[in-house]
């Protein structure tokens, strides 16, 4: 009883840091910055590498070919070796909404095994846009196969770049809640990734801090170059992470936030669904090393289960100071996450039940753990990333 109470103490000095000092990673107002219209539009290639894309392209190819945009833009998509008629689909839906030039390419062949397949794909169309036309384009909009724009988001992308002199942009798209288990772990996803990486930490040119959201990415041609992208960052199971990593280190200014206009249109209606999308990759942020994995562990209990079990024990055990510890834990926990729920318009309700999410993603990483000592870890479309450095 008397460990309980030190880590329910314990529990609740993390929490008060973690809301006073991790950056205001709770606030969901990190939007895109002030802008205005530049006075001469720069050129963008809009680069969509796609594997096996046909159930959510027409969902999402057709906001990226009627984009609104004053300036030269054109939309690369590239085959990943698709099975699907994903290329196919993808010339139908050009004709069928006219707007933006679409130019669709076969990826060349399978990648390298120092490569993942969506950087391989992204270094080919990133190849072809810059030697498509006499003048490269000024900026690469990198975007996933399953993500929609609204009509202006290329203008308010390339405004906000060129007002705030950024040289990447990016925007964490809204993802779908729908279903339960969508509605139970989605908000939680992002409500973790900013309490990794803060956003406004993130947004400081003089913080090491770096991080971007892979879906929606505007980056500076020139810079993308000079921070070798994407070769420099080949085996990136997490590309964003790594390719704005890079970006910092080459000396461009970067900028992360939450998106308005721009949403996954991706299904995850079962938990094995989301089970699969967080398994893949939860081993590798913690960079394959076991003492990362159980610091976690250990860290994912004292901040997220101590506090109900301290709760809960303190009530039926008459201690007041351990349930007072536990309860001001979990007020906490659920109170930062509030601002998380609304953005994904969700209910409260769902606030006081994050410990039990937490331990579903703590399990999540766990099994990715497993997998990947099993060889089947980083596995993502019928391809296993091997550890960098293993192949």
């Amino acid at each position: 009883m008397g460990l309980l109470l030190v880590a329910a103490y314990a529990s609740l000095a993390v929490w008060l840091w973690l809301t006073l000092a991790q950056g205001m990673f709770w606030r969901t107002d990190v939007r895109l910055p002030p802008r205005t219209a530049p006075a001469h539009w720069p050129s963008v290639a809009i680069v969509v590498p796609a594997r096996d894309e046909a159930e959510v392209l027409p969902h999402s190819l057709p906001s990226l070919l009627t984009q609104d945009y004053p300036g030269e833009a054109e939309v690369v998509l590239v085959d990943d070796g698709s099975t699907d008629g994903t290329s196919e689909l993808a010339v139908r839906l050009a004709s069928e909404y006219p707007g933006l030039p679409l130019m669709v390419l076969s990826s060349p062949g399978e990648p390298p095994a120092d490569w993942t397949g969506k950087l391989w794909a992204l270094r080919y169309g990133i190849a072809h846009a810059r030697r498509a036309h006499a003048d490269e384009p000024d900026y690469l909009l990198l975007t996933d196969a399953d993500i929609a724009h609204e009509p202006d988001s290329l203008r308010e992308l390339v405004s906000a770049a060129t007002s705030a002199r950024l040289d990447l942009v990016s925007q964490m798209a809204r993802l779908r809640v729908v279903d339960f288990w969508e509605r139970l772990v989605v908000p939680a996803f992002v409500y973790f990734f900013a309490q990794l990486y803060p956003f406004r930490r993130i947004n400081r040119p003089a913080s090491r801090t770096a991080a971007a959201a892979g879906g929606c990415v505007l980056l500076r041609t020139e810079v993308a170059v000079r921070a070798g992208i994407p070769d420099s960052i080949r085996q990136a199971v997490i590309d964003d992470v790594s390719l704005a990593r890079a970006v910092k280190d080459a000396g461009g200014r970067i900028w992360l936030g939450l998106a308005e206009r721009v949403d996954s249109v991706r299904p995850y209606p079962r938990l094995v669904d989301l089970w699969r999308m967080v398994s893949r990759s939860a081993y590798a942020q913690l960079r394959h090393r076991p003492s990362l994995l159980s610091g976690t562990v250990a860290g994912l209990c004292l901040v997220y289960l101590v506090p109900p079990v301290a709760l809960f024990v303190g009530l039926a055990s008459g201690r007041a100071a351990l349930a007072w510890a536990g309860a001001l834990a979990w007020l906490l926990m659920a109170g930062t996450y509030l601002p998380m729920l609304r953005y994904h318009r969700r209910s409260p309700a769902l606030a006081p039940l994050l410990p039990f999410t937490a331990l579903l993603y703590l399990l999540m990483t766990v099994d990715s753990a497993v997998r990947h000592y099993r060889g089947r870890g980083a596995a993502w479309k019928g391809r296993t990333y091997a550890r960098p450095g293993d192949a």
